[in-house]
């Protein structure tokens, strides 16, 4: 990290309470929206070395994550809210016309604000993300498929029971993890922190118990059907054995216009950080391919 590199810090105010973000860098905004749901965003700190690039990096923990505010109604955790937290963001720290990036639920989170703010973006990432959260989890049933007999069994009588703190179930999991959510052992510190520090009241009300378990309201989440609305540069990167499986990035690159697909040989869920020096330079030349076409209009 250059140790010239501008550094700010602080708390917005967004529709229920208050999130604690950090800036580094100056230059045109990229804003990272983390996944889980309920994942704080230490896990995306590495792409804060884009700052060295030209680009103010700016991340933060959603409502309900880890340093920001947690507050106990359920009721907030709705995509539209979301939605509404990242232009309060935006907005508060004058951010302009912004590169956003979405990984895993952010990606989603991403599409989604693209939908509602498409005059506000300069470009799109959508990182191991997908267009519904049927066709995710029909992907994640595949995987779950290629496990050994016994694991599967283990999986299908624990969450019959409802028990997932059952041995069995715990590391037919483990497994799918070290296959699909990080290949990387033991999982980098910061991706291993933000796991220990999941706002589970968040994950269980939008996604569920477990990762490859959906009971929770974005069952039923689909934007298939209107990803051709999407009109801004838009870079989609998976990992070969992504548990978001890359027919879902297929799905996306298909439907948005332009879109630029980018394939991790070597990674799954966590392409930044199994592949970090290829990621970097991937996304590095993606935005600075729209900063050029956009005629260096910084700021906006």
């Amino acid at each position: 990290m250059s140790a010239t590199r501008q550094r700010a810090e602080g708390f917005i105010a967004v529709p229920g309470g208050r999130v604690c973000w950090e800036s580094v860098g100056a230059g045109p905004a990229l804003l990272l929206l983390h996944g889980g749901p309920g994942a704080p965003s230490d896990y995306l700190t590495p792409l804060q070395a884009l700052a060295d690039d030209g680009y103010r990096v700016v991340r933060y923990d959603q409502l309900g994550s880890r340093r920001s505010d947690q507050p106990d109604d359920t009721s907030l955790w709705q995509v539209p809210r979301f939605v509404a937290e990242v232009e309060a963001v935006r907005q508060a720290l004058g951010l302009g016309r912004i590169h956003l990036l979405g990984q895993s639920w952010g990606a989603f989170l991403a599409l989604e604000y693209a939908l509602h703010h498409g005059d506000a973006l300069r470009s799109l990432t959508l990182a191991s993300g997908a267009a519904s959260t049927a066709e995710c989890l029909a992907g994640m049933h595949r995987w779950r498929e290629a496990l050994p007999d016994d694991m599967q069994a283990a999986l299908a009588n624990c969450e019959a029971a409802g028990d997932y703190e059952h041995p069995a179930y715990l590391a037919a999991m483990d497994e799918l993890y070290r296959r699909h959510l990080c290949r990387v052992w033991p999982f980098p510190d910061v991706l291993a922190d933000s796991m220990a520090n999941m706002a589970m009241p968040v994950y269980t009300t939008m996604w569920g118990p477990a990762e490859f378990t959906c009971t929770g309201n974005l069952l039923t989440w689909d934007r298939s059907g209107r990803l051709d609305e999407i009109a801004v540069p838009t870079l989609i990167t998976v990992g070969r054995y992504d548990e978001v499986d890359p027919a879902c990035a297929a799905t996306l690159h298909r439907g948005i216009r332009g879109s630029r697909l980018e394939l991790f040989e070597e990674s799954s869920h966590s392409a930044h950080l199994e592949e970090p020096e290829r990621y970097l330079a991937v996304l590095r030349d993606f935005l600075d391919g729209v900063e050029a076409a956009d005629g260096g209009r910084w700021p906006a």
